[in-house]
């Protein structure tokens, strides 16, 4: 049993950005307690991490896990193309949020890691809502205290190298070191999407130096979406455990995501970033997160609906959808065991 402090649940109850108004999808609302989760049959489980404490940028994505879930409810949890259907493979649930402790991030990710480590036990596939990129750090800590040598898939316009900002360690921009400082292994890690006018040169000297591969923008331009899921997957899938795959909505071109901390003009496509996920999900994943929505950016729904077309997506192709005959194969479509 998790032993998370919910003996005083009204301690979060007034916090504004954080608890279900709503379950995602409506789906069952279960705590992010293995026993609990194990008993509903849950193949998936999502979870939101309602933090941008750290922020450099633009603040609002604390309110992230709170807006994608508003807009679930337009999704079903049936692809009519894919002729499938979540519930019936997954069983999915909704685990609420972590428990933000305000201005502290080691004691909120403490939180997190711990509820994430539960769903883990329970057998189920984590699937975290952000919050900033900084939610990633203890979602990978949960996941390598459980897989011994995952991969790991970056689709971002930012390297998310650094040693630290200003000392903070576990910063927004640091994921992806703080990855490996928990164990993943950076020869199976991926960059993907990277735009060069966003990233300081200490952060394309870590990547360079820990040999972590980085796709760029110009490179995926240049190729096709294919063929980038491929060269992914033959580093990142490849004597792995499996992907833990992290999107932050921010890889998307502003005209696709405007609601985000960095918007990113000449960004990805909303069906590249599509394409990109249902290939690497299809490979199979250990973990799951999309990040950096900030609904009160954006005054629509967009981003917040594209974030969750992410998540649907790769789940999907996680459990084994295949795309309707006739349509292009993206990388491997073998189901996930």
């Amino acid at each position: 049993m998790s032993d998370a402090p919910h003996d005083d649940d009204l301690m979060w109850s007034s916090l504004l950005h954080a608890g279900l108004a709503g379950s995602f999808m409506r789906l069952p609302h279960v705590r992010p307690e293995r026993d609990a989760l194990r008993a509903r049959g849950a193949g998936a489980a999502f979870y939101g991490i309602p933090w941008d404490s750290t922020s450099i940028s633009r603040t609002g994505a604390n309110y992230g896990p709170r807006g994608m879930r508003e807009i679930s409810c337009q999704f079903l949890t049936y692809n009519a193309a894919l002729d499938f259907d979540l519930v019936e493979r997954l069983a999915p649930v909704d685990c609420g949020d972590a428990n933000v402790v305000l201005a502290n991030a080691e004691k909120t990710f403490a939180h997190a890691q711990r509820d994430i480590g539960e769903i883990l036990a329970a057998g189920a596939l984590p699937v975290v809502l952000g919050g900033d990129h900084s939610v990633t750090i203890p979602a990978v800590r949960a996941v390598r205290e459980v897989h011994e040598r995952p991969g790991l898939v970056l689709v971002d316009s930012h390297l998310d190298t650094a040693a630290d900002v200003g000392g903070e360690t576990l910063n927004h921009c640091c994921p992806i070191s703080r990855a490996v400082d928990a164990g993943f292994p950076p020869e199976h890690i991926v960059l993907i999407g990277i735009n060069g006018w966003l990233n300081p040169p200490a952060e394309l000297a870590y990547a360079r130096e820990h040999g972590i591969e980085v796709i760029w923008l110009e490179e995926l331009w240049a190729q096709d979406v294919q063929h980038v899921v491929e060269r992914a997957l033959a580093i990142a899938g490849a004597g792995t455990d499996g992907i833990y795959l992290s999107f932050d909505v921010d890889s998307l071109d502003a005209a696709y995501a405007v609601g985000t901390c960095v918007p990113t003009p000449g960004g990805l496509t909303a069906r590249e970033a599509i394409e990109l996920v249902r290939g690497i999900a299809a490979n199979g994943l250990v973990g799951l997160d999309v990040v950096e929505v900030a609904p009160s950016l954006d005054p629509t729904t967009m981003t917040a609906g594209l974030g969750c077309r992410v998540a649907l997506e790769a789940l999907a192709f996680h459990a084994g959808a295949q795309l309707p005959e006739g349509a292009r194969s993206l990388g491997t479509t073998t189901p996930a065991r």
